[in-house]
């Protein structure tokens, strides 16, 4: 995730929560003698799954007698500002809520206090998802150092007009036409039949939306399901090496068939970043979208039963979905006593009771494996069961100290791939070795 399913404008609408100044003084939570209590502050972008942490804060605070202040951070600035205030000498955070991509440099840089020793004797490491725990929480993935716990867990998948796919005259015209069944589509064939057949501009009515925003990160996310199920890949299985690796014809062929998609959606679906793809669904015009879980509980609160949700499609056996998300990671440039604090905070929260509670929560989505396998947890919604199946599958973009550099190139080459401006070989090719500089630059290649 990223900074991915980040910009949730459906979220950003509703949440109720008022924001915690970031310069409140702390003597305003003085006790009645004057002295101040313990007080723990954790900062996270503004949207609702923070006003579900303030809640389980104050819970929190009850069994502890710890305040919890969850300060929600305006999501155009928050990253911005976490690096600004990492360069302070203390941060006015004891715990941050980072982005994926964002471990790398909070790891290298001596940001994030590592929890590898202490952390398992708090959590049964076991029971945190190994996909959440690769990507969310370990740097680098796989090595069994850990500088975050898992808090929101994401993974994008397919929210799709159920009324739509049920219509008797829509079914018996797309079995005239493609010679089987409407249904929701397994496959990205599938699924470009499907986005065809009622992709009707004149009636303003369309067939698909993904991700497809230049800033930032949503032309990288929606392209990149569609690349690993093609058999392409940003960088080698077991290294950085990027040249022979990305500019493939795996590749070529996913990107190739990515803009075969954005042209059967609304105006301007070249362009949409993940509000806009999810307007175009809530407006009442587009068949499916492609767009992170965490919106899904908006939408099934707005249509109930008329809309359907399942797993990313697949190409020639192989599916995979763009990881979102975020950890919980401590600041080393808060005092030690204000560590402590932070991990009880995190210790409680990773309880499978707390995590129970979580997931009542508006996309307070679980890396607990247990809760994720379990049937009353697949059954509770109509958007979970697919959730856990995207989560075995989820994969994550770059997440290594210069993401912000290798996903600053990624968005321009593949967008003039998508544009047209450059044949996709070519743009694939320049972008492998623009990738290499970069790594070989920070010295990761």
């Amino acid at each position: 995730m990223k900074l991915t399913a980040l910009a949730t404008t459906l979220f950003l609408a509703a949440s109720a929560a008022l924001l915690t100044a970031c310069g409140d003084d702390p003597a305003k939570s003085a006790g009645a003698d004057g002295s101040a209590p313990q007080r723990l502050v954790v900062w996270w972008f503004q949207w609702a799954p923070a006003d579900g942490l303030q809640e389980l804060g104050r819970e929190f605070q009850k069994e502890s007698g710890i305040e919890v202040v969850v300060e929600q951070i305006p999501l155009g600035s928050y990253q911005e500002k976490v690096f600004l205030e990492f360069g302070a000498g203390r941060t006015r955070f004891d715990i941050v809520i980072g982005d994926s991509q964002w471990i790398g440099r909070g790891a290298t840089k001596g940001l994030y206090l590592e929890l590898t020793d202490w952390l398992p004797t708090v959590v049964d490491l076991a029971t945190i998802h190994p996909r959440a725990a690769k990507y969310l929480c370990e740097y680098p993935e796989g090595s069994g150092k850990w500088f975050a716990a898992p808090c929101e867990t994401d993974a994008v998948g397919l929210a799709y007009r159920k009324d739509w796919f049920e219509d008797p005259a829509e079914q018996a015209a797309f079995q005239a036409r493609f010679g089987r069944a409407l249904q929701v589509p397994g496959t990205w064939q599938e699924f470009a039949e499907v986005a065809e057949f009622f992709q009707r501009p004149d009636a303003k009515r369309f067939g698909c939306s993904l991700p497809s925003d230049r800033s930032y990160d949503g032309l990288t996310m929606g392209v990149q399901n569609l690349l690993w199920a093609f058999g392409g890949r940003w960088h080698a299985e077991t290294s950085n090496r990027v040249v022979g690796e990305l500019d493939t014809p795996e590749s070529a062929a996913a990107i190739e068939f990515y803009k075969r998609l954005v042209k059967l959606g609304p105006k301007g679906a070249e362009r949409l970043d993940y509000g806009q793809v999810l307007e175009s669904f809530t407006n009442g015009s587009t068949a499916m979208i492609l767009n992170y879980f965490a919106f899904f509980p908006g939408i099934h609160a707005q249509f109930g039963d008329r809309v359907g949700f399942a797993v990313v499609p697949a190409h020639a056996g192989r599916r995979v979905a763009s990881l979102g998300g975020q950890g919980l990671s401590i600041s080393t440039k808060t005092p030690p006593a204000q560590q402590e604090l932070a991990k009880k905070f995190i210790a409680w929260f990773l309880q499978r009771r707390v995590q129970e509670q979580w997931i009542t929560k508006p996309a307070g989505f679980t890396a607990n494996a247990d809760i994720l396998a379990s049937a009353e947890f697949r059954a509770k919604t109509p958007y979970n069961a697919p959730f856990a199946e995207s989560v075995d599958t989820m994969r994550d973009f770059w997440n290594v100290p210069v993401f912000n550099e290798l996903l600053s190139v990624t968005q321009r080459y593949v967008g003039m791939a998508v544009d047209g401006e450059l044949p996709t070989e070519e743009a694939l090719k320049q972008l492998a070795i623009e990738k290499e500089r970069i790594l070989k630059d920070a010295g990761l290649l």
